[in-house]
């Protein structure tokens, strides 16, 4: 496996985590505010860049060095 799709797969997990995590911040306990805090979509957010990258990353055509 190549370097690009190991860091891909691995921003894909944590991009995930974190979109999970920031969406139900307040179910699990965690969340500061009531409703959905300003840090909870700044962790939204993050999640889905890391995620989409991560995604790019794993799937992108592999040139033959």
């Amino acid at each position: 496996m190549s370097n690009k799709k190991t860091i891909g797969i691995a921003l894909l997990a944590v991009g995930a985590v974190l979109l999970i995590g920031s969406l139900t911040a307040d179910a699990i306990g965690i969340g500061s505010a009531t409703g959905f805090g300003y840090k909870q979509i700044v962790g939204a957010v993050a999640g889905v860049i890391f995620a989409v990258v991560g995604f790019v990353l794993y799937s992108g055509k592999q040139t033959i060095n």
